[in-house]
C-alpha cells in the first residue's frame, strides 16, 4: 500500500505557539500517515522541539487544530494525549537517575491496557536493547548517554504507543551510538510503529525517512521526499556541507 493510500494518523493544521507572547513557530502544517517516518529537520532554534512538544501536549498552540487518529487533541492534557497512543521520547532523556533502569521503563506503562501488558512490553524492550536486561537493575543515572537514550525509548515503547515521538535523539551521543540507535528505530519501523522524528543529524534522519519537512524560524520552508529534498542544493549546502 501506498503512502498516500494509508490512514492519516495525525493532521497538524496551522498551529501555532509561543512563548510569553514572543512567536515560536507560525502557521505549522504537516501530517504523519499509519505506518510512516516523518523527519522534521532545521537548524537550531527553528520550533522542532515546541512542535514536538506541543503535539504532545507539553505546550499548548494557541491557533490551529491538533488531530489524532481522527480525535481534536489541540487542548487536551499531555496524560490524555498518551491515552490517545502517542509517547514521546523527550530531548535529553528526562529519566529518574536513581531509579534502576526497569523501574524507569515501568513508568512508560502506566496506562491500564499498557500495565497489562507489563511482561510482553520490558520483553520486546529487552530484545531491542539486550544490554538492558543486563542492567536492568542498575541506577539510570549510572548508565552511558546512549545507555540512556535506549531507556528513554523503551519506556516510551512500554506505553504501547500508535506514534512515537522523538526529540533530537542523536543529541550528545557519539557517531557509532547514534548509528546502533538509528538501526533499532529502524527495526521497530518495520515492526509497525508510527514516527514523527525531530532531528538535527540531517543525513540520518532523511535515510530513516519516507517523508520529511524543512522548519526555519518557526515556518515550514520544504517539504517532500527525502531524494527530493537532497537534490535541493541549498538543503544540501545548508544541512549537509555538501
Amino acid at each position: 500500500m501506498s503512502i498516500s493510500a494509508k490512514p492519516m494518523l495525525l493532521e497538524v493544521a496551522n498551529i501555532s505557539v509561543g512563548y510569553g507572547g514572543a512567536p515560536a513557530i507560525l502557521g505549522v502544517s504537516l501530517e504523519v500517515a499509519a505506518g510512516e517516518i516523518v523527519s522534521v529537520i532545521g537548524p537550531n532554534g527553528a520550533g522542532k522541539s515546541t512542535l514536538i512538544n506541543a503535539i504532545a501536549g507539553l505546550l499548548r498552540a494557541e491557533a490551529g487544530v491538533l488531530r489524532f487518529d481522527g480525535a481534536d487533541i489541540t487542548r487536551i492534557p499531555p496524560h490524555r494525549v498518551c491515552h490517545h497512543g502517542i509517547a514521546l521520547v523527550p530531548e535529553n532523556r528526562r529519566l529518574f537517575a536513581g531509579m534502576t533502569v526497569e523501574e524507569n521503563l515501568e513508568i512508560g506503562c502506566y496506562r491500564p491496557a499498557a500495565r497489562r501488558h507489563r511482561e510482553h512490553g520490558l520483553e520486546r524492550v529487552y530484545a531491542l536493547f539486550p544490554m538492558l536486561r543486563e542492567r536492568r537493575h542498575q541506577p539510570a543515572g549510572t548508565l552511558s548517554g546512549g545507555q540512556q537514550q535506549m531507556v528513554a525509548v523503551g519506556r516510551a515503547l512500554m506505553a504501547e504507543p500508535k506514534l512515537l515521538l522523538l526529540d533530537e535523539p542523536s543529541l550528545g551521543l557519539a557517531p557509532a551510538v547514534v548509528g546502533e540507535l538509528f538501526r533499532v528505530l529502524r527495526a521497530i519501523h518495520e515492526d509497525g510503529m508510527s514516527m514523527l522524528l525531530v532531528e538535527q543529524s540531517v543525513a540520518q534522519a532523511l535515510d530513516l525517512a519516507d517523508r520529511a519537512y524543512v522548519l526555519e524560524e518557526g515556518r515550514i520552508v520544504a517539504t517532500g521526499l527525502p531524494d527530493q529534498l537532497l537534490a535541493q542544493s541549498r538543503i544540501r549546502e545548508v544541512y549537509l556541507g555538501l
